[in-house]
């Protein structure tokens, strides 16, 4: 796929994702632009990857330039794109948690490396939980209503970052009721991926 002026911001994550594992780079998709796949709504302006392993700055530059990319400070940018490219640094970790497991995530006919659905709501959650940011509760909101999201896992991991009771606002706002709907979280839109709800 060619990126252009029109390639959303989920084409661009997933077209450089799979780039950079045709070049042996293993690269893990997370923040706004996973949002975005597991909802397809959301708007960021950027690709966050977490790489693995150790990967030189010459060999991820070269990658990038092969798909017309070009660092400028912490950020890869494209003259026909209107979304950065970054790699803020490592681990892949969510919270305190450290034993992700990434999966792989599809847009149209590609596929990139990222969080899955419940991973990627314990992200939101993370900066819901430490800064209390209520978008990021919105999305997380959104995730699980889009999605088949493993709440035991969640539960599990809020109470271990000490959330419990923003765990229970989460909760309640996420199996709330679609107004003027009657339907409830997880069958407005086919699921996109993640792990089996409780």
């Amino acid at each position: 796929m060619t990126l252009t002026r029109s390639s959303t911001l989920q084409e661009v994550a997933a077209v450089v994702g799979m780039h950079l594992a045709s070049r042996g780079i293993r690269a893990v998709l997370t923040g706004g632009a996973c949002v975005a796949i597991h909802t397809g709504t959301h708007v960021s302006k950027d690709a966050d990857f977490v790489l693995q392993g150790n990967i030189s700055l010459r060999t991820l530059d070269a990658a990038l330039r092969e798909l017309g990319f070009a660092r400028r400070g912490a950020e890869y940018i494209h003259p026909d794109v209107p979304f950065t490219v970054e790699f803020p640094p490592g681990p892949l970790s969510i919270g305190e948690d450290l034993a992700i497991v990434p999966v792989d995530l599809t847009v149209g006919s590609l596929k990139v490396l990222g969080l899955s659905a419940t991973d990627s709501c314990r992200d939101r959650l993370s900066a819901f939980f430490h800064w209390n940011d209520r978008q990021s509760l919105a999305l997380a909101v959104e995730i699980a209503r889009s999605n088949p999201v493993d709440m035991a896992v969640i539960r599990a991991w809020s109470r271990g970052e000490g959330k419990s009771k923003e765990f229970e606002e989460f909760l309640r706002k996420a199996r709330r009721p679609d107004r003027g709907t009657g339907r409830r979280h997880g069958r407005k839109r086919r699921p996109r991926g993640g792990l089996a709800r409780e």
